[in-house]
């Protein structure tokens, strides 16, 4: 097996985040549900921007932000996921090479136009996602790259992408070059009302092509059907050869085999939740594609963790390089 050229080779959707400050009575309003993710059409986008106060623009998507901060951090990062050429498909391609990633996708094409996420936060940094796929639910087979999934150490896949058929397509694609070439698969399960809407496309994804899973509490639950937490922990252990699960301020349950890490969590204010687990998958993936121990996997994940709930947006901005000393 040839050395990768890239550590993180994440495939996902390509959105542009728009987020704005919100309180609880405007999500009541809106009957949202806290902390999740909803799909919504090119119509709902409209009406929602119109009612939301002052928002600030920046490029987003869950595995697409893992990638950004990777690169931040150092790693060899690239990623695959469809914009339009339109001006949101242009703030995208910047602010992503900008964080030193790999992104040659073409455009796609068609009037479908750059897919984004409204993000309302509330005073205690929850975020809660209204996203419009537009042009990236558009990620098939035929948009990945062979030589780059083969050349990259570990590929990471979206949860978000079984909502698509075609995007499940590609996601098992993917994953079937990855191993035929001898790389590692990962995936994040990225919300749990996705994966309760998605359940057995989910299960088939995790059973039949997966190394590595990222999940937070609520996502385990709706995964293995099990609410209490250690009891989930113990039924993925055995179907992936890493399980890294989130617990929020209690901090995060690395499995490998019999081996158990518990790592605690960097204290931080919390401005914004949106990105937290992404930055913990690039700080997860870096450190292991780096050769290091499980704790120490953990920790550079929750410093990235740390670092970008204490500001507004998915993507600390600069050099990140720091969080692996």
């Amino acid at each position: 097996m040839t050395s990768p050229r890239y550590d993180i080779l994440s495939i996902g959707n390509a959105i542009v985040d728009i987020l704005a400050e919100v309180d609880e009575a405007f999500l009541s309003e809106q009957a949202m549900i806290k902390g999740s993710m909803e799909l919504i059409d090119a119509r709902q986008t409209d009406s929602l921007y119109a009612l939301m106060p002052p928002a600030v623009q920046t490029s987003g998507g869950s595995v697409a932000n893992t990638a950004a901060v990777a690169g931040q951090m150092g790693a060899r990062a690239a990623f695959i996921g469809v914009v339009a050429d339109d001006q949101f498909g242009g703030i995208f391609r910047h602010d992503i090479h900008g964080s030193g990633v790999h992104y040659a996708t073409p455009s796609g094409t068609g009037d479908t136009p750059t897919a984004r996420c409204l993000i309302l936060v509330t005073p205690d940094g929850q975020r809660t996602m209204n996203t419009f796929l537009g042009i990236s639910s558009t990620l098939a087979p035929h948009y990945l790259d062979h030589q780059l999934i083969a050349d990259s150490a570990v590929i990471y896949l979206e949860g978000f992408l079984m909502y698509v058929p075609d995007s499940q397509a590609a996601s098992a694609a993917a994953a079937v070059i990855a191993h035929a070439a001898g790389r590692r698969v990962a995936i994040s399960l990225s919300d749990f009302l996705c994966v309760e809407r998605n359940l057995e496309p989910f299960r088939a994804m995790v059973r039949d092509h997966i190394d590595i899973l990222f999940a937070n509490e609520l996502e385990l639950a709706a995964l293995t059907g099990l609410d209490d937490f250690e009891a989930g922990a113990e039924a993925v252990r055995g179907q992936v050869e890493i399980a890294a699960l989130t617990r929020g301020d209690r901090g995060s349950v690395i499995l490998r085999g019999a081996e158990r890490v518990d790592v605690p969590p960097v204290a931080t204010k919390v401005v914004d939740t949106t990105g937290a687990g992404d930055a913990y998958a690039a700080g997860f993936m870096t450190a292991l594609c780096a050769g290091e121990s499980l704790a120490t996997c953990g920790l550079w994940a929750s410093r990235a963790a740390a670092e970008t709930i204490s500001r507004m947006g998915a993507r600390p901005p600069g050099d990140l390089s720091y969080l692996r000393a």
